[in-house]
């Protein structure tokens, strides 16, 4: 079992702070000195952003519910109290559970250095820190993992440091499942299929999931070019003239290319038959199969490849013909996509595993249409988009309608008629305000709803704050910035668990993620910069959980793989968020 001393990384946060971590050398504001009656300590928990908040950020704390009307902002180490302010009244999520609990809000405190919050009678907060960097080195870390998570090849020094493991699954013999079978690839025959990302806990490779994580990825380039230019995240790649995102993204384009089978069909996903055990990526050695064509597939394909073709075209001479050969693989898959239009992934009886199954196509006739438009300006393809658009909602894998307008906006005002940009623009804003009264209407201050709590709820979180970033990009409107911090806080701490819920980020962070790799390799701490997915109260593990309010229906055990797994869609929009926040 992994141990952790939380008064150990507490100190040794309060001695990286106290030793310049963000300090802008003002003089410390004082407010008294005075000292509060001592009471008996309770040792309920202040909820608080575990990371930390950027200076001129929203800043609101959780506190439990207490009978004190008043709280302290305290400098650390000197002890001076630097900031009053008065908690809210009583307030109470159901979602959460019974109990109730009070804001304390010192959003208006604006000066660098490590604090703690005091409430007579509680338990002193865990040490918070301001700064304008402070979520620096937790976006490079959720961008890293996917390194992490790559087949097909060693993870070594000094990449890897501690989590350095063999290379699996070279994918250089898959076999072709019956589903997938074709005169030109028949059942049981082989063909190379390396690289790529495992998708998330196992070790299978399934293209619709990587369709939208590849695409928030390749979207957080897109739209912060200057922020990756010279990025570094410490990967064998680095050293070369490509900033290092489009070279992680490479790993999994590449092992996606390799899914296309010679009719211009794409094959759903590449596992074993189940399940692999509880083992290392080199000691799973069943065969490998490449399972089924689906529509979303084949569109999920021709929207990551031709966004691909033109992100990597300034690339030309580091990878001579690659954007010619993706738009045309792209163009084939959407030829295949017009003829199939109604095929879903249906999961063969021989086969048990993750089925990614969805039913409905609108939406990836969209986005593929919208990238396939802003690569060629071919109108063919907006005519397509127009077509099959639809309302756009929250991402998620199974619904992309979201991807395919704000590609539209974001890079096209130019390339669209303004009338119907401008359509557009007010349906993306509506999505975006929608979730700003979700948040108005939570006294946990995330705009999370009882139909949110699914798998990945994590996901949902940041792909609302996704929304709120960009809907921020199209109207400089600072209600929607505000509103994405405060998920942000949700995630790092400030949510009923008190759990920070990106591994090795906070001082209460998830020690037992449902990760093979992270459960198998011996070492005590996961790799870090993993999501989990995050509270529901689905039970499909049959795992014993602390509450069943769904906003607390969380397990940081391997046993939970509802809650506690970790996911490469999952992992994406915290990346772009934290990106489009340095970046800003």
């Amino acid at each position: 079992m992994r141990h952790i001393n939380y008064s150990i990384l507490i100190l040794l946060t309060f001695f990286v702070s106290a030793c310049g971590g963000g300090s802008d050398g003002k003089e410390e504001p004082q407010v008294n000195q005075a000292q509060l009656p001592p009471e008996p300590i309770s040792k309920a928990k202040i909820k608080l952003n575990q990371l930390g908040y950027l200076p001129n950020a929203v800043k609101i704390a959780i506190v439990p519910n207490t009978n004190q009307a008043e709280f302290t902002l305290v400098s650390m180490p000197s002890g001076n109290i630097v900031f009053a302010g008065t908690l809210s009244a009583a307030l109470s999520w159901p979602l959460a559970g019974d109990d109730k609990f009070k804001q304390a809000d010192f959003s208006s405190f604006s000066t660098e250095g490590s604090y703690i919050i005091r409430v007579n009678g509680l338990e002193d907060s865990s040490i918070i820190n301001i700064n304008t960097n402070v979520y620096s080195a937790l976006h490079d870390s959720a961008l890293k993992f996917y390194y992490f998570n790559r087949a097909s090849t060693a993870i070594t020094y000094p990449y890897a440091d501690q989590w350095s493991r063999n290379e699996g699954h070279s994918d250089d013999k898959v076999m072709v499942h019956t589903s997938a079978a074709s005169t030109q690839q028949p059942a049981g025959s082989t063909f190379p299929s390396t690289k790529g990302w495992y998708d998330a806990g196992d070790y299978g490779k399934y293209v619709v999931n990587s369709g939208i994580a590849t695409y928030s990825l390749l979207a957080a380039y897109e739209h912060f070019p200057a922020f990756y230019r010279d990025r570094e995240i410490n990967i064998p790649e680095s050293a070369d003239s490509v900033p290092d995102i489009l070279n992680e993204v490479l790993w999994n384009i590449e092992w996606l290319t390799t899914m296309q089978s010679p009719d211009g069909g794409v094959y759903h996903k590449l596992t074993t038959l189940d399940w692999p055990g509880l083992e290392m990526p080199d000691e799973d050695t069943r065969d490998r199969y490449v399972i089924g064509k689906s529509t979303a597939a084949a569109l999920d394909f021709a929207a990551i490849l031709s966004m691909a073709s033109r992100i990597y075209q300034p690339y030309e001479s580091t990878f001579p013909g690659k954007s010619e050969q993706w738009l045309k693989a792209a163009e084939k898959a959407w030829l295949w996509a017009l003829e199939n239009e109604n095929q879903p992934y249906r999961q063969p009886l021989d086969v048990t595993s993750g089925e990614y199954g969805d039913y409905t196509f609108n939406d990836e006739f969209a986005w593929a249409a919208s990238e396939l438009f802003m690569t060629t300006k071919k109108i063919k393809y907006l005519e397509k988009y127009m077509e099959t658009a639809e309302q756009p909602s929250v991402p998620s894998w199974a619904n992309v309608s979201y991807l395919a307008t704000s590609t539209l906006l974001l890079i096209g005002e130019e390339d669209i008629e303004p009338s119907l940009y401008q359509s557009l623009k007010e349906a993306q804003l509506a999505l975006a305000n929608n979730i700003v009264a979700q948040h108005k209407n939570n006294p946990y201050r995330v705009a999370m709803v009882e139909a949110d709590f699914v798998w990945g709820s994590n996901a949902v979180v940041l792909n609302k704050a996704l929304v709120l970033l960009q809907a921020y990009r199209l109207s400089k409107e600072a209600i929607y910035k505000q509103v994405a911090l405060e998920h942000v806080d949700y995630i790092l701490g400030r949510n009923p668990t008190g759990y920070s819920y990106v591994t090795g980020y906070g001082n209460k962070t998830p020690l037992f993620p449902h990760h093979r790799i992270s459960a198998s390799d011996g070492i005590d701490s996961p790799i870090p910069g993993m999501l989990v997915g995050g509270p529901h109260n689905g039970n499909q593990d049959g795992c014993v959980y602390p509450s069943q309010h769904s906003a607390s229906a969380y397990l940081d055990d391997w046993c939970s793989f509802s809650t506690n797994e970790v996911a490469i869609n999952w992992n994406a929009p915290l990346v772009y968020v934290l990106a489009a926040l340095l970046d800003q």
